[in-house]
């Protein structure tokens, strides 16, 4: 008889994967397909939801080719989060959906940072985020007050996926906890907080069934299996945010672990065994990834996605090869870095271009390139770029540091572990190993996790990840690059503060225009 098999699905920012592996982390198929973004002003960012389950049911006719449906155990879904969805009883959207890059609530995020709550705690002791959930439901009461006035529920993208396929109205209490300041530890919802934020009433169009991650949603219903081609009453399992699935695919589920997801961002995850409140870092959120434990969180809004924006609009010679060749552009640029030196002759950049997330929590800072000359060629600006992603990495990694949590091996997943270029930098500039998994897609491993433990094929999360993930290999700092790298990183903190007042200013008055 063949193996019970466990369905995965991504719903990233690019679009939605799905996966199918086996109870020992297997992978025996996967499928993809894009999804738009809009981006119809500075800082905003929205999609349909409508396009999630529709390349669902484009991308899961590839993956379960020649495979018999009968064989899946259980399905769960990992997706974005602060990902904003208003919407009526039915899910039907009443707009798009305020995607987690979205930064258009900055004032509202500054205001409630001004509310002083002590729910605030999970925002690192400064500013609360843009991204975050709750400063998009007060933008929305402000601007948009007719659309969140008729919608019947406010969901996030996993929740509304879960919806799709049970007809449960559900929240993953990682989703809760790290985006909507829900605490298990304390009362629950923080109804001081959303009443300080003139949205109470938000509160009752939240789903109010709140479940950990790999609890049971509900099964799959008659309408979303007859659209996907599975069987019913599959068992759907309570997934999260995407990077949060993704540690657990990584084996990041003991106290003491710390995972890097990237991919158009940087998340940072830590599990540890008691509540850590700092400035700089995010959380620590009890009951986000494992029951029982608590998880520190911090991150890079702009990574992947800051590389590919440089790769599509700013490399005229290496997309010239590209055509000559049929070569990946990528390994291209990645080749050409190679050859420039560490620093990148001088040129420096910030990788600010939607924002820094932490450990400055500025929703107003933005990109830049310094020290360029007439020299210079798009090999130092993209070698620059990535050299900038790596500067906020350190960043991050320095305050875990000064807080007692010192990183001395770190799990990597994600579409940009395929450079092993940009890998072996991130080594170099943290001082840090990379250690990467066989399987290096971290929210489907994840998933799949979650999954099992859903289907009753593992007792809990821990004895799942034990069974279904593994170590392929480990990425060194190589001797005296750290020191190399130095110079140039403290130039970069010095260019962040620098630019800082400017930026700000700047920000402000386009985001008056509007």
């Amino acid at each position: 008889m063949a193996e019970q098999l466990l369905l995965a699905v991504d719903v990233g920012t690019g679009g939605v994967r799905v996966a199918l592996l086996d109870p020992h982390g297997n992978l025996e198929a996967t499928a993809s397909v894009p999804v738009e973004t809009a981006t119809p002003r500075p800082a905003w960012a929205e999609q349909r939801p409508e396009d999630w389950w529709e390349g669902l049911k484009a991308a899961l006719p590839k993956a379960l080719e020649g495979i018999d449906t009968s064989r899946i155990a259980g399905i769960c879904v990992d997706g974005t989060a602060s990902t904003l969805i208003a919407c009526n009883q039915d899910g039907v959207p009443l707009r798009p959906a305020l995607l987690w890059m979205d930064v258009r609530a900055a004032q509202e995020a500054d205001d409630l940072t001004n509310t002083g709550d002590p729910a605030l705690k999970y925002a690192g002791q400064e500013t609360v985020s843009a991204e975050w959930g709750v400063p998009k439901l007060m933008w929305l009461s402000r601007h948009e007050p007719e659309t969140y006035a008729n919608a019947e529920v406010f969901a996030d993208c996993v929740d509304w996926m879960n919806f799709r396929l049970t007809g449960e109205w559900t929240m993953s209490i990682c989703t809760a906890t790290c985006k909507y300041f829900y605490d298990s530890n304390w009362s629950g919802w923080p109804t001081n907080l959303y009443s300080h934020a003139g949205i109470s009433d938000a509160l009752g169009k939240i789903p109010s069934r709140v479940l950990k991650m790999g609890e049971k949603v509900g099964t799959l219903g008659s309408a979303a299996a007859a659209e996907l081609g599975l069987p019913t009453g599959i068992p759907v399992a309570m997934g999260g945010i995407d990077a949060h699935v993704g540690a657990v695919g990584l084996g990041v589920v003991v106290p003491g672990s710390l995972a890097l997801i990237t991919g158009s961002s940087h998340v940072m995850l830590g599990q540890t065994d008691q509540a850590i409140y700092s400035k700089g870092l995010w959380g620590a959120y009890f009951d986000a990834i494992v029951p029982g434990q608590y998880t520190v969180e911090a991150g890079q809004i702009s990574s992947g996605s800051v590389n590919n924006w440089f790769a599509k609009n700013f490399t005229l010679q290496a997309h010239l090869e590209e055509s000559a060749t049929g070569r990946d552009i990528y390994q291209i640029l990645d080749e050409k870095a190679k050859d420039v030196p560490i620093g990148s002759d001088g040129v420096i950049a910030l990788d600010h271009f939607q924002g820094n997330r932490s450990p400055f929590s500025n929703a107003y800072s933005r990109g830049a390139f310094t020290g360029l000359t007439l020299s210079h060629t798009e090999n130092h600006l993209y070698r620059a770029v990535l050299e900038s992603v790596c500067f906020g990495t350190r960043t991050i990694f320095d305050t875990m540091r000064e807080k007692g949590l010192d990183p001395t091996t770190v799990m990597v997943s994600g579409g940009p572990t395929k450079s092993e270029f940009w890998m072996q930098m991130h080594a170099d500039v943290t001082g840090v190993p990379m250690s990467l998994p066989n399987n290096t897609e971290g929210p489907l491993v994840g998933c799949a996790i979650l999954a099992a433990v859903g289907a009753g094929l593992y007792e809990n999360i821990q004895e799942a990840a034990q069974n279904m993930m593994s170590i392929a290999h480990t990425i060194e700092p190589r001797p005296g690059a750290y020191e190399e790298y130095d110079f140039y990183f403290h130039r970069y903190l010095e260019i962040y503060r620098a630019l800082e007042p400017i930026a700000a200013q700047t920000s402000r008055h386009i985001g008056a225009r509007e």
